[in-house]
């Protein structure tokens, strides 16, 4: 009767003890190691960590307009000495590159008309207006084609510089690429480039005549038949 009764004892404290342990459907004990991976609960929602601010970088300093022209003048003397290092630091510092002289020349007009091409990019790459005109009313186009600058005027056109804009003196570039050089392969490129960017050749001068009739007139038998012939760069 003894070993029953002993056996019973032993059996209903067991009992008791698992009644007083947490059930699967209880919530865990804060802070214990089942409160954050318990499967089949939510996470509670943890507060992000702040991002940080991005600051960015400061731009040159406002100038009163004194200054601002004085560094626009520099920049434009710098463009016509053609120094391309001293161009980029001037326009790093403010520099306007359609700021104009006494004489209307801006470092955008001036390069591009003398075919300094490191500073013309400068100048594009920094906001240059290019349907801006000089003193004569020509875009930065027509006197590169003057000259017979091919690169420069490859450049200008690519830049989106009008090609069929007339100037004060009635010419446009294509006129002006015939009528103040020698007709000779720098001008032929030139004439090439223009008619394939879309350059009008019967645009007339003051005088009424075409593009053609002035390479006719003037010999230039290579850039007629170049008119002619509507010939395009590759």
């Amino acid at each position: 009767m003894v070993g029953y009764r002993n056996l019973f004892l032993i059996s209903a404290a067991l009992l008791g003890l698992a009644a007083c342990s947490p059930g699967a459907d209880e919530p865990p004990a804060p802070g214990s190691p089942t409160a954050a991976v318990t499967p089949g609960r939510t996470a509670s929602p943890t507060t992000p960590a702040p991002v940080p601010s991005v600051t960015a970088p400061p731009g040159p300093p406002a100038l009163s307009p004194e200054a601002q022209a004085a560094l626009d003048r520099r920049l434009i003397q710098a463009a016509k000495a053609n120094d391309a290092g001293q161009v980029s630091e001037l326009i790093r510092a403010g520099g306007n590159v359609n700021a104009k002289d006494d004489i209307q020349d801006s470092a955008f007009l001036y390069a591009g008309a003398e075919g300094f091409n490191d500073v013309l990019q400068l100048t594009l790459a920094n906001g240059a207006d290019v349907s801006s005109t000089n003193r004569y009313g020509g875009t930065a186009l027509i006197p590169a084609c003057e000259h017979g600058h091919t690169e420069t005027v490859r450049i200008l056109i690519a830049a989106g510089v009008p090609v069929n804009h007339v100037n004060n003196l009635g010419w446009t570039a294509i006129q002006e690429a015939i009528l103040l050089n020698n007709g000779g392969p720098r001008q032929q490129d030139v004439v090439r480039q223009l008619l394939a960017a879309g350059a009008d050749p019967n645009i007339r001068d003051p005088q009424g005549r075409t593009a053609l009739e002035n390479a006719q007139r003037l010999g230039f038998a290579e850039i007629a038949n170049i008119i002619k012939a509507g010939s395009a760069v590759p």
